[in-house]
């Protein structure tokens, strides 16, 4: 399927513009994320329909905490992901290209259809970088909320402001990674920058969608307890601090096998300086 966020350049190249690396893509190649080809000169979702996994979870699993806790939702995922996380817990499907894993076909209306057929009240587009297939989930939420179903996104929110609006009007509900409060951070672990991150939960809490962040603290990484004060600080700045702010515990994975597991008073540390600033529902998770 052709995307919708691209321009044309000279001599077949094309500028995607669906999120702040806005990949410069020749003909035959794909951007960062792998799901997106020149083909010929026209931008096309090599996973629109094709999802790579699907689950039925609890919807504390996200973690959503405080959207219509003890229900379920179908989770979904496509391949993708445009962002290279050092520590990556879904490099199998995220950091791969489309034709490297097995997939279904399922189209929006397939999507749906599944959802209602196992009783669950709502999608969760998750487990990779749903931002990076935005044509798919938009669609298929859309026709979710025809049917009265909720939209749950999962995200590291690395998306240009205008994309992500057309998204905006069908999301009910997200869980955004807030991987540090360090640019730097961002570009050395992630591939990134911050700035988009915070645009985009800035975003979300404008449109009125219910926001839950994960901060995942990797020892001597990103556990530095002044930059989780500044961070928590910024989020009361913003009308956040009812946010719910789960600290999660980091176990080595993909390529930072040779950190160790956060330790648990860091993760307490972590959550009395958040207290401190004014955050009322902080967790700990991976405990």
């Amino acid at each position: 399927m052709e995307c919708r966020y691209y321009e044309r350049l000279e001599g077949g190249v094309v500028r995607c513009q669906l999120c702040p690396h806005h990949c410069r893509i020749a003909d035959g190649r794909t951007g960062i994320c792998r799901s997106r080809r020149n083909h010929q000169g026209v931008l096309v979702s090599e996973v629109y329909a094709q999802p790579c996994a699907l689950a039925i979870d609890p919807i504390e699993k996200k973690p959503l905490y405080h959207f219509h806790p003890g229900t379920t939702c179908l989770s979904i995922a496509c391949t993708g992901c445009n962002f290279r996380c050092l520590n990556c817990q879904n490099h199998d499907i995220s950091q791969v290209s489309p034709v490297d894993v097995d997939h279904y076909r399922l189209t929006p209306e397939d999507v749906v259809s599944l959802c209602q057929k196992h009783q669950c009240p709502g999608i969760a587009y998750t487990y990779t970088e749903p931002l990076t297939y935005l044509e798919y989930i938009t669609d298929t939420a859309r026709l979710a909320h025809e049917a009265g179903l909720w939209n749950i996104l999962v995200t590291a929110g690395y998306v240009c402001q205008e994309p992500l609006k057309d998204l905006l009007p069908y999301l009910d509900a997200a869980n955004i990674d807030l991987k540090s409060f360090s640019d730097d951070i961002y570009q050395e672990v992630s591939g990134g920058h911050l700035q988009p991150v915070l645009d985009t939960i800035l975003a979300m809490r404008d449109a009125g969608v219910w926001i839950e962040l994960t901060n995942l603290l990797i020892p001597g990484i990103n556990d530095d307890m002044d930059m989780i004060r500044r961070m928590c600080r910024w989020l009361n700045e913003k009308s956040l601090a009812g946010v719910p702010l789960h600290f999660s515990r980091f176990f080595p994975r993909y390529k930072m096998q040779d950190i160790p597991p956060t330790p648990l008073h860091t993760l307490k540390a972590a959550r009395q300086i958040a207290e401190e600033e004014g955050m009322k529902r902080v967790y700990l998770g991976n405990v």
